[in-house]
Formats: C-alpha cells, sequence, structure tokens
C-alpha cells in the first residue's frame, strides 16, 4: 500500500472524496500487519476520532480494493481480513486467539492440483494452521493440548 500522502494524491486524481476520516484510515492501514477486519478498524478509527461511521469504513476498504491498495483476506470464521502487505506472500493463523501474521514459501507459484478438470488455477494461497508462542506458553500453564482448539477461535477471528 502506498504511504497516506500518496494515497490521498492517488484518491483525488482519481475523482474521490477525500475526507479526514479517510486519511485516518489510510494511516491507520498503512504497514498494519495486524490484518483487521472492518470492525476492528472501526474501534481502532472510532477511538481516535469519535463520530466516524462504520459505513465509511467499509466503503473506504472496497475502494482501497478497488485500487489495488489492499487485498481481502478469507481464512473462515465468517470475518473478511484486510492486507496492505501486496507483495508475494502467505498466512499463518493461531487457531487459538485467531493472529494473523505473513510468511513467506518458496514454491507455491508451482503447486497445482491434481486431477483438476474443467477449472484453471488463477492464484495459489496457502494458510498455515497452528498456535503462536503466546498461545502455546499458555496452554502448558494450564496444562490443555496442543491440539485442542478453542472454541473461542471464531469469535476472535470474527472481530
Amino acid at each position: 500500500m502506498q504511504s497516506p500522502t500518496a494515497l490521498a494524491a492517488t484518491y483525488r486524481s482519481q475523482g474521490r472524496k477525500l475526507t479526514p476520516q479517510r486519511q485516518l484510515l489510510f494511516q491507520l492501514m498503512h504497514e498494519n500487519d495486524r490484518h483487521p477486519t472492518a470492525e476492528a478498524l472501526f474501534a481502532e478509527a472510532s477511538a481516535q476520532m469519535p463520530g466516524i461511521s462504520l459505513r465509511t469504513v467499509y466503503q473506504t476498504l472496497n475502494e482501497l480494493a478497488e485500487m489495488g491498495e489492499l487485498q481481502f483476506i478469507d481464512i473462515g470464521g465468517g470475518a473478511t481480513r484486510f492486507d496492505p502487505n501486496l507483495d508475494d506472500h502467505h498466512h499463518v493463523v493461531c487457531t487459538d486467539c485467531g493472529q494473523i501474521r505473513d510468511v513467506h514459501v518458496k514454491g507455491t507459484a508451482a503447486l497445482r492440483p491434481l486431477d483438476l478438470e474443467d477449472f484453471t488455477v488463477s492464484e495459489v494461497g496457502v494458510v498455515f494452521q497452528g498456535v503462536c508462542s503466546s498461545c502455546e506458553k499458555s496452554r502448558a500453564k494450564t496444562g490443555r493440548s496442543t491440539h485442542a482448539k478453542s472454541p473461542a477461535l471464531q469469535a476472535k477471528i470474527s472481530k
């Protein structure tokens, strides 16, 4: 994603309305590696600019995606995440807390399913699921199995 200043110029050049709310969202998304949902971004923006609407957040995120400035990530759980990192990368997801991080994987461009008929693959995405180190330490303290999935994962991913 471009810097907030460059993005503002691009926004204006495309005839889009540039508001203080959108400029705040540009700043919050620039180099944001947390892969926020629209609702999480709304909460963060509201703390800095009370009165910003969730509609503005959704509209701005959709416009940024249309402009190729960020991408949607769907890892399941019902909530779409937003990623301003447009480099070739993949994701790891903690099955306990829902944290998502970027990872780089060699050879994914060459991955193709076997025996797939009547379908053309246009993109390959890899999502690794496991447990982050913080959750692993917490599990060790409570004695929970490292293979148990938290029932709270669905709710946390949705945030």
